[in-house]
């Protein structure tokens, strides 16, 4: 009998799944419509209900059997339904394809030549989906809807990715993780039926043939406790069990000594990222008061391209610099400088205005180096975990700010003020659209110093009396610059996002660079005795911490 095949995948497990195609080549046929609602339960298990509608081509064998993978084996056959057209088909078994996954018999409603017909698939209980975020108090989840080969699929697919998440919690509460490519860069929120906070990802014109990755994380306490998985140290390394199987069964001592030399790898990747010496963490008593957002940042350990793209924020508020142009990065100073200037920012500019990107970086991995150093001769004599905890209260206040405030000029303002204290964040992108998601946001007179594709020229010449947030009724001001908050708030994301990369050659090896300088790694041990380490890197397992991770699982049809 003749099948096509399709892969669902939730990519939160370390091995991927993998598909076998049939070696036929009559399939042919077009994924005009998939909807997917997948439910995240109070259990710690997931339900998923689709809808997915298919034309088979003319010159096709008729679509007889559809094979569904499922996320996780565990799972029963007994909890899993299908219809087509509202008729309920019983041929559900195993698939001798896609494993673990279903094979669905159409029987006599097979999709014939020429033809349209609506499959609905429903996969209830499958455990095994919840992972810990990096700490207990935070569950993560990502999920991959269906995908075709290919050499199968015709045109374009509606496609409708549709999160419900577990009862109880509050539309404040939980986070997204992006959107995949094509996508708006926020889902539409909501409630449910039911009273659940939903999030829905729609493209019209998606790809049956591409994997989309969808995530979420929200409080562990909306979930029993023992279903979130915490992944192991094999997968901290990016391991699988049956990888390291195959290591030490196929490659004996040799193969071990490779892992052990991977993980030596991986640890060294991570360690380039730890660019503050752990000397400053001996602890010493009291905080340390009076670090600008870009020195606290420094503290924290924030990634040094956030750090980049702070330094040209504050440079740019004060009247020190200007982006010329966006594509590609050009900064110019401006005379005369302003004399509040930090050390640091005063080396930011002499820097970033050099044009051939090779010295260009140079400089400015001079002045990281430099304020590396000098936020760890500050910290001298303080406690470091109170200090920091000090600091990140700033940061939250500062979004409190601009949260509560009662007017969007009142916001605008205090956004404008704060925004390098945000950038601490490290929600700060989804923060940013959450936060301006409705309503006009007021430019700063500085904005257009930053971003000269979204703020006019003229408005932006000279500076804008914003209203004050001590009160009173706040001013109309109809002539003051403003865009709608979601574009604003997409400026921001992606402004923040592409501004480092253009300021360096490589941000990867100018992290390294600095990190050789500023923490550089022990010397060899002379005694005969090997130094321990350890460390590890994001993997599969913990994908929806990392929002970045993904298995690259294949999708198909047979």
């Amino acid at each position: 009998m003749r099948r096509f095949g399709t892969l669902v995948a939730l990519v939160i497990v370390a091995a991927c799944l993998s598909v076998v195609p049939a070696a036929g080549q009559t399939y042919s046929f077009s994924l005009d419509a998939e909807t997917v609602d997948v439910y995240w339960q109070a259990d710690g298990t997931v339900t998923l209900d689709y809808l997915l509608t298919f034309t088979n081509a003319i010159s096709a064998d008729p679509m007889d059997f559809l094979d569904v993978g499922v996320p996780t084996d565990s799972y029963d056959l007994s909890q899993v339904s299908a219809s087509i057209e509202g008729q309920p088909l019983s041929d559900i078994s195993t698939s001798p394809y896609v494993t673990p996954g279903v094979a669905i018999g159409l029987g006599t409603l097979a999709i014939q030549p020429g033809s349209t017909g609506t499959v609905a698939v429903r996969i209830a209980g499958v455990r095994d989906v919840m992972y810990e975020a990096g700490d207990a108090q935070t569950v993560s989840v990502n999920f991959s809807p269906t995908w075709f080969d290919s050499s199968f699929v015709l045109g374009s697919t509606d496609l409708t990715v549709s999160f419900h998440l577990p009862p109880g919690i509050k539309p404040e509460e939980p986070r997204w993780h992006g959107a995949p490519d094509g996508f708006p860069s926020e889902p539409t929120t909501g409630l449910d039926a039911e009273g659940r906070v939903v999030y829905q990802w729609r493209n019209a014109d998606a790809r049956g043939d591409t994997q989309y990755v969808f995530g979420a994380s929200f409080p562990a306490t909306y979930v029993t406790t023992a279903a979130v998985i915490r992944p192991s140290f094999l997968q901290r390394l990016g391991i699988s069990e049956g990888a390291l199987f195959t290591i030490l069964c196929f490659g004996g001592f040799i193969g071990f000594f490779v892992l052990i030399i991977g993980g030596a790898v991986v640890s060294a990747e991570r360690r380039k990222l730890a660019y503050l010496p752990p000397k400053i963490a001996i602890e010493g008593h009291g905080i340390k008061r009076g670090l600008t957002a870009v020195e606290s940042a420094v503290l924290l350990q924030t990634p040094l391209d956030r750090v980049l793209t702070m330094m040209l924020f504050s440079t740019v508020k004060k009247g020190a610099a200007r982006v010329a142009q966006e594509k590609p990065l050009k900064v110019e100073a401006v005379e005369p400088a302003p004399k509040e200037l930090h050390e640091y920012e005063v080396a930011f500019v002499k820097g970033i205005v050099e044009e051939k990107a090779v010295e260009r970086s140079r400089k400015l991995q001079t002045v990281v180096v430099d304020l590396v150093k000098a936020v760890q001769l500050k910290m001298k004599g303080f406690s470091l975990r109170e200090t920091r905890d000090y600091y990140k209260a700033i940061m939250e206040k500062a979004w409190q700010e601009v949260e509560q405030a009662s007017t969007p000029e009142v916001k605008s303002e205090k956004y404008a003020e704060s925004i390098e204290w945000t950038m601490l964040d490290r929600d700060f992108d989804d923060r940013t659209q959450r936060t301006f998601r409705t309503g006009p946001v007021f430019l700063p007179h500085w904005w257009g110093g930053f971003s000269p594709s979204t703020g006019s020229g003229k408005a932006m010449a000279a500076p804008v009396s914003m209203p004050r947030a001590s009160g009173g009724p706040v001013a109309s001001s109809p002539s003051l610059p403003h865009l709608p908050g979601a574009d604003f708030a997409a400026s921001v994301v992606q402004g923040v996002q592409n501004t480092a990369g253009s300021m360096v050659s490589n941000l990867s090896s100018f992290t390294g660079n600095v990190t050789k300088v500023t923490n550089p790694p022990p010397p060899p041990s002379t005694s005969g005795r090997s130094s321990g380490g350890g460390g590890g890197g994001h993997s599969c397992a913990c994908a929806c911490a990392c929002a970045g991770c993904a298995c690259a699982c294949a999708g198909g049809g047979r």
